[in-house]
């Protein structure tokens, strides 16, 4: 996958998501009054984009090369030096480049696409929901008219917990709800038979994003941010300051005990392994014995499995724990917090700006709020973005696109086999399934051959958080309907208005949104050159992350195994171990990079060029 974007569920490291897991963008709801949307079919409606008013293209010209600049001693100043010194990061992004100029204008598009979807008279199917996301989430007046009340009645629950079996009890009841906020669950193809999905559980239940926030003294001072983040949203929930400032230190006490008990972000990205653990119910619950995972089965409205993975143990064992040995009144600090904190972006004016102070400015440097109709979109992307992305494609990707596509596709193919064939540190034996794997690439291009069905999801022009939590947890059950089935080969885990790729080692494909087949990257009309050197990179990108670090562990048919001899493991690991140091010599902005995190995308940068070259 390209460096990118927010994540919104806890990922297997690999692609696919799982559904439902610690910080996730949607929150509970206020039961309000809706219908239920018809099966979704293609729109009837006929929906056109002003391009006046979209934003340009970021198409290359030859004038933007610096040619004051060596381009073989100096080749990154040479090619950005200019658009570098023309270009200032906006005030409502963290980043700027390709790809975020890119979303700037798909963004624009799904703009337009919503205002129109929302003002059809008598909506049904996917039409109805996207619209009344839009019409309830750009009601600012009538949210911030409604203030907590959406919430009350889960924070009443949660006030009501005074022992470990209502605890318990309460998490299995919101999980199924899909607001499990401790751990990440739901289905992924079994690491042993691709084929086949298997129910996973992980690690989650922290608001950070990674463990060494909690544990790395260089982090201290947003730690301490975050501490003061926890005490602001208890108190806007309705706790006075004092007492929100001592459960706060509570809940940072709690989480740093379960980071303690998690894997590094490093861990998990540099060693797939770790999500695959298959257990038995039986012997999970041994593991567990303060939460049983039989009954967490049986709460969830599904059949407990012959075997299910439970990833990294130690964090589990860890909850277990803290189930039997902390005091109640911590866990009722911990989830009054991540329940209002997980709701603030859907709540009125306080709640969204004390989210976006800490989250968008003090965590990750953002100086503005994007406007509401952007996180507005946002959310219908977490949430019902496979519906918005079928309006989508009907005004912005053409045939001919996906035509051009497919032959780039063939051709970087093609140079990617003579590569593997013409490496002189990798046996013939080893080739040999190198060859074979990637005879069973599998790429998608532009959106899906077959949409997901959403009849059943009740949406309506009442409240923006109810039809978040309708969201929630119906793409919940959803998604667990999948345990114990065959994989859906058809289904994609991005939608087509992403500006982003990817590679999916359990299903051996590449997929390419239609949103990032688009100029610069992308242009049916423009010179093979540009093409090549643009998306070209990209889906040698893409495949070359089928032979990187972890990509290599998967096999042909997708399944975990080692095709590799000793000896080209061996040569593997020590070329490789040249990129991390190379990457851990370079700095930005006085930060060095991890070049051990970063190797996946390293390599899949390196033969990327390669293979499109």
């Amino acid at each position: 996958m390209i460096r990118n974007p927010k994540i919104v569920l806890l990922t297997l490291a690999v692609s696919a998501a799982l559904v439902g897991c610690g910080k996730t963008d949607t929150p509970a709801t206020d039961g309000a009054a809706s219908t239920a949307a018809p099966a979704a079919t293609a729109a009837a409606t006929e929906y056109k984009l002003d391009e006046s008013k979209l934003p340009a293209y970021n198409a290359f010209h030859p004038s933007d090369l610096d040619t004051t600049m060596d381009a073989c001693g100096a080749f990154g100043d040479f090619v950005n030096s200019k658009w570098l010194a023309a270009n200032a990061i906006p005030a409502d992004r963290t980043s700027w480049g390709a790809f975020t100029i890119l979303d700037e204008r798909s963004v624009a598009v799904q703009h337009q696409l919503a205002e129109q979807v929302a003002a059809v008279k008598n909506p049904s199917g996917i039409e109805k929901i996207v619209g009344d996301f839009w019409a309830t989430g750009m009601d600012e007046a009538k949210i911030n008219a409604q203030g907590i009340e959406p919430i009350k009645a889960d924070l009443a629950a949660i006030d009501g917990l005074q022992d470990k079996d209502a605890i318990v009890n309460y998490l299995r009841s919101s999980a199924a709800k899909g607001e499990n906020v401790l751990f990440g669950f739901g289905p992924e193809a079994d690491f042993k038979n691709s084929s086949m999905n298997m129910a996973y559980a992980s690690q989650g239940g922290l608001g950070l994003p990674d463990t060494t926030y909690y544990t790395d003294a260089k982090n201290a001072d947003k730690l301490k941010a975050y501490q003061a983040h926890v005490a602001k949203v208890l108190e806007l929930s309705g706790l006075a300051k004092a007492d929100a400032d001592t459960q706060a230190a509570d809940v940072v006490k709690f989480e740093t005990r379960l980071a303690k008990a998690s894997k590094s972000s490093v861990e998990l990205s540099r060693d797939v392994a770790l999500f695959y653990n298959p257990v038995s119910v039986a012997d999970a619950d041994k593991l567990t014995p303060n939460f049983s995972w039989t009954e967490f089965f049986k709460a969830q409205g599904i059949a407990a499995p012959e075997k299910f993975s439970l990833a990294i143990p130690s964090f589990h064992q860890e909850v277990s724990k803290a189930l039997g040995d902390t005091d109640p009144s911590v866990w009722r600090a911990y989830l009054r917090f991540h329940t209002v904190d997980s709701a603030s972006p859907y709540l009125a004016d306080a709640f969204v700006q004390e989210n976006y102070d800490f989250y968008g400015k003090t965590l990750n440097g953002q100086k503005e709020m994007k406007e509401r109709w952007k996180r507005v979109l946002g959310t219908i992307e977490s949430d019902a973005g496979d519906a918005f992305g079928q309006l989508y494609v009907k005004v912005a990707f053409s045939p001919e696109a996906k035509a051009k596509m497919e032959e780039l596709v063939k051709n970087l193919a093609a140079a990617l086999k003579e590569r593997i064939q013409g490496l002189t540190w990798m046996s013939d034996e080893t080739k040999a399934k190198a060859i074979a794997k990637w005879e069973t690439f599998t790429p998608k291009i532009g959106y899906p051959d077959k949409w997901r069905d959403w009849n059943g999801l009740s949406t309506g022009r009442d409240s923006y958080f109810g039809n978040v939590r309708a969201a929630n947890e119906f793409n919940y059950k959803w998604s667990l309907s999948k345990i114990g089935k065959p994989v859906d080969k058809t289904e994609w885990g991005m939608t087509p208005q992403t500006v982003n790729a990817y590679y999916n080692p359990l299903q051996n494909e590449i997929v390419f949104p239609a949103a990032i087949l688009q100029p610069p990257f992308f242009d049916p009309k423009a010179d093979d050159a540009l093409n090549y050197g643009g998306i070209g990179a990209v889906i040698g990108h893409e495949m070359t992350h089928g032979y990187d670090d972890q990509g290599s562990r998967f096999g042909p048919t997708g399944n975990f195994e080692n095709w590799w001899n000793e000896a080209d493991t061996k040569n593997f690991s020590g070329l490789t171990g040249k990129l991390i140091k190379q990457f851990d010599g370079y700095k930005v902005d006085g930060q060095a990079v991890n070049g051990k995190l970063t190797l996946g995308e390293n390599i899949a940068d390196l033969g990327g060029l390669a293979t499109a070259y």
